[in-house]
């Protein structure tokens, strides 16, 4: 059945603009510009140090060093922290197991704080934590793109002797008391996946202005190697494919989301997590060097940065103005970039299911489930049912609103129209 509405997603590449789309399909004819190798002649640069380059400047740190993915990003950070096997690690519930997962391969121990009500870490859970624990480093993740309370969750960590890692991968651009997130910790790392605030499908970044950290992540870096052509030519046809087939035919018979699924189970595609990360372990491609040319489409991001989360703020404007005086609770505005508006509701399972089937509007991906995506296995990711109450119950009641560049105000004018249905 043909639905006549028009699809409105919150992932599926939703960043990617006519811009994006034709790099990409330049670089597909250009597999010479896949992987560059570094020239020392003067005033010659890679993408990838271009990247990196601009990366430090815009943060004002001292070190930015390119890896193929967040996790990569992560796992080389704690692989290079002088950690022991088993050593404890803090992480919150609620997220993604792209962090836990990195904790596992480099043979650590994740310990979860649940989280409080604006999805970020809960201090109070915090405290409880690390007088049953001995943790060695804290995860500080800024959930969506609001800060987290950084001042006391760092003032505790150094009281206990903490490394404080701060996970910026939904918060680029993001500032807490006027410096931008990924500057206030030891160490930060960025994500450039398909749904992040910029995105190049797969990439990562760390920060620091550590000197030995930094020289230690740019050995591994180059130790980790690059990843396979095939591999980086999964990634330049992502945004071709969605933009010329999958997304235009999404919801006409199902023809795109048939084509969507068979260019992922071909090949052709890669999957956004793949089934190993569900169960604890890591696919070959992971850990990885940036190559060449997912740092130019992340660089064609980069440069949008500032349109892109203005555009955020203005559409969670709207949302504000139109779910006022509704049952929904709404974000914490403070600092936030809105890279989603996450909201909750009693009935979020129910609403997200009519949205999708009847309206064409996908909202609330994350997280319906303490480690996401749902069909994680908890237990692989060291997680104990129960040991998070407030994070569990939170991913029953949370949806989130798209706020990306793609979304007009027409689009936040149809999402909130049928959300109030539900006020």
């Amino acid at each position: 059945m043909i639905n006549k509405f028009k699809p409105i997603s919150i992932s599926l590449s939703p960043n990617v603009q006519k811009d994006d789309v034709a790099l990409a399909l330049k670089l597909l004819f250009q597999p010479w510009r896949w992987i560059a190798r570094h020239n020392t002649a003067p005033g010659s640069r890679s993408a990838v140090q271009e990247l990196e380059n601009n990366f430090r400047d815009y943060l004002g740190v001292k070190h930015a060093i390119s890896f193929n993915s967040g996790r990569s990003s992560l796992f080389a950070i704690l692989k290079n922290l002088n950690f022991k096997t088993g050593h404890e690690i803090l992480l919150q519930a609620f997220t993604c197991n792209a962090v836990p997962n990195p904790i596992l391969w480099a043979g650590l121990n994740p310990i979860y704080v649940d989280c409080g009500d604006d999805f970020n870490i809960d201090i109070e859970s915090l405290k409880k934590t690390i007088k049953e624990h001995n943790p060695r480093a804290i995860i500080i993740q800024h959930t969506f793109g609001l800060p987290a309370n950084l001042d006391e969750i760092i003032s505790i960590a150094r009281e206990n002797y903490m490394i404080v890692i701060e996970d910026c991968a939904h918060a680029l651009g993001a500032k807490y008391k006027d410096k931008y997130v990924g500057t206030l910790g030891d160490v930060a790392f960025f994500s450039f996946a398909r749904d992040k605030v910029i995105s190049c499908v797969y990439g990562g970044m760390v920060v620091t202005s550590d000197d030995v950290l930094a020289e230690n992540l740019r050995k591994a870096q180059s130790d980790f190697g690059q990843p396979s052509l095939f591999w980086i030519r999964q990634q330049i046809f992502h945004p071709v494919l969605l933009h010329y087939i999958i997304l235009p035919l999404y919801h006409f018979f199902d023809l795109g989301k048939i084509f969507l699924v068979f260019s992922q189970w071909s090949h052709m595609l890669s999957k956004a997590v793949h089934w190993k990360e569900k169960r604890g372990e890591r696919p070959d491609y992971f850990p990885k060097a940036l190559p060449n040319a997912l740092a130019l489409m992340a660089q064609n991001q980069f440069n949008k940065l500032e349109k892109f989360n203005a555009h955020r703020k203005e559409i969670a404007e709207f949302y504000y103005k139109e779910l006022a005086g509704t049952s929904f609770v709404l974000p914490r505005k403070e600092n936030n970039i809105f890279l989603r508006f996450a909201i909750t509701h009693p009935k979020a399972h129910e609403i997200i299911y009519e949205a999708w089937n009847k309206h064409n509007i996908l909202i609330g991906d994350w997280y319906t489930s303490v480690i996401a995506p749902i069909d994680t296995q908890l237990d692989k990711m060291a997680y104990k049912q129960g040991s998070c109450p407030n994070a569990e119950n939170i991913a029953q009641k949370t949806l989130n609103l798209p706020t990306h560049i793609n979304i007009s105000l027409k689009d936040a004018q149809r999402i909130v129209d049928f959300l109030k249905k539900y006020r």
